[in-house]
């Protein structure tokens, strides 16, 4: 659970999406680096070992040491202008957290589950929105490669008309305004030193080893 700081930050309309996402962390009170559920090679050829190995050791472990660093200072602090100064450093490494801490179960072993979208709650609900699956990826690569500087891409179920669309998120910011279903890290970190800077084609290769399992699992949770 995120501390009173955390969640004051991103008052007064994301705190509750904010929340949700912070449950799926399962964090306490001091953020923790999750361990990765697959080796940090699991993933190639389509993800090097030594990007997931650096995204995961030293860039996520990063945010987790300046949301704990932010979240101890502001409950050291009565000043409100110290407190308001501290929020962007608690939602930018708070986000940093989540967003990676989802990413991390987003995506699996292409001889496991990764890549394998079966018949189901989830590829229907693709059909039925985007009209078929490699649809969505078109949208998807286009709308996430179009991002100006850092961000994240996303499949996000709309609670209101309870259907899946592609959004995307600048920086670290997570997905608020809807529920996170399949999420992509497009900052030069997770692909640099793979891809350079040809987008398309990490956006191409990821989907050889997203966890469409644990993305119908967000799904049929969001649904109810």
């Amino acid at each position: 659970m995120l501390s009173f700081a955390a969640r004051n930050a991103l008052k007064p309309n994301v705190c509750r999406a904010f929340a949700a996402s912070a449950r799926q962390v399962r964090g306490i009170q001091t953020a923790s680096l999750p361990p990765l559920p697959y080796a940090y090679d699991a993933l190639e050829p389509h993800i090097s070992g030594e990007i997931m190995k650096l995204h995961h050791q030293k860039h996520h472990q990063t945010y987790v040491n300046g949301l704990n660093a932010a979240e101890e200072a502001y409950s050291k602090t009565t000043s409100v202008k110290e407190q308001i100064a501290l929020q962007a450093a608690i939602k930018f490494n708070g986000g940093g957290h989540i967003n990676h801490s989802l990413f991390w179960k987003n995506l699996a072993p292409a001889n496991e589950d990764g890549g394998k979208l079966v018949d189901g709650p989830l590829k229907q609900a693709i059909e039925r929105d985007f009209g078929s699956v490699e649809a969505l990826k078109k949208q998807f690569n286009a709308t996430t490669a179009a991002i100006q500087g850092s961000g994240w891409g996303w499949l996000g179920f709309n609670s209101g008309n309870k259907k899946l669309e592609v959004v995307t998120t600048s920086n670290q910011d997570p997905l608020i305004s809807h529920v996170p279903i399949i999420g992509v890290d497009i900052w030069e970190h997770a692909f640099y030193l793979q891809y350079k800077n040809v987008k398309p084609d990490y956006l191409n290769a990821i989907w050889n080893v997203i966890n469409f399992k644990e993305a119908e699992k967000r799904l049929v949770e969001a649904s109810k």
